[in-house]
């Protein structure tokens, strides 16, 4: 039974984190609702070994059917990997829980912004190319990146509000975009989840293809609708973490 709720909520996490990400908001508490004695070191380096196989497989789903900016991308997917690194080995030494609180603020401001911007995200017109776009893609990995192994929730609806915001990307090729880097910053976290040995292998297999299922529902469906569709998932999946992490952080 353990299998078929934790596969069925990798499908899940896997539909929605192909569209706009946040697919952790759905799969980490079903883990920890169903291994409530578990390590969460455990739980967390096994969702990682399943969402990183539906970002991966969204990330070449896109990169067949979007136009994919390469020269800034993988700057931005290096930048994110090793600063994901580095956000996991300070959460070693200090707690993240002073970001607890201010999350739930931080995302709302996001979604104010784009609710107030109605044409923000729906053409795509990046705003630089070249090395300044490099670099500055270099800096929205490296901090989404460090955010991500430092804390997480919420990284790929960041990704994808970053892009659109400061690069001038539509949602549907900033949503392209951050898949690429999320599948780089999990990569980072997972190595360092198998090196301290906190995975599931045995319920890994089994999310991943449901992972990878989701996955490609999700982009099918991001790919067909286009970038309105993208943002509008965009906007409910914020507004589903804020009340997510405002519940964690003031009244659990």
């Amino acid at each position: 039974m353990d299998f078929v709720v934790v596969s069925l909520a990798s499908l899940f996490a896997g539909f929605v984190d192909a569209i706009v990400g946040g697919g952790g908001l759905i799969l980490v508490p079903a883990l920890f609702a169903t291994f409530p004695t578990a390590h969460p070191a455990t739980l967390f380096g096994t969702n990682k070994g399943a969402s990183i196989w539906g970002t991966g497989m969204a990330t070449w789903q896109y990169s067949r059917k979007v136009q994919m900016r390469w020269s800034a991308l993988w700057p931005a997917a290096l930048a994110g990997l090793l600063a994901s690194f580095a956000g996991a080995w300070l959460v070693t030494v200090i707690s993240p829980d002073f970001l607890r609180r201010a999350l739930p603020f931080v995302l709302l401001v996001v979604l104010l912004y784009t609710l107030s911007k109605k044409e923000l995200g729906r053409t795509h017109t990046p705003h630089f190319s070249g090395g300044q776009e490099q670099l500055l893609a270099a800096a929205i990995g490296g901090l989404t990146g460090f955010y991500d192994g430092f804390f997480g929730p919420g990284t790929g609806s960041f990704l994808v509000f970053l892009f659109v915001r400061v690069l001038g990307y539509d949602f549907l090729s900033a949503s392209a975009a951050a898949k690429l880097v999320n599948t780089a910053t999990n990569l980072s976290a997972l190595a360092l989840f198998v090196a301290k040995g906190h995975i599931w292998w045995h319920f890994v297999l089994v999310m991943a293809i449901a992972n990878v299922v989701g996955s490609l529902l999700g982009t099918r469906l991001a790919l067909k609708h286009g970038t309105g569709f993208v943002r509008v998932v965009f906007i409910l999946v914020v507004t589903a973490l804020i009340l997510k992490t405002g519940y964690d952080a003031f009244w659990r």
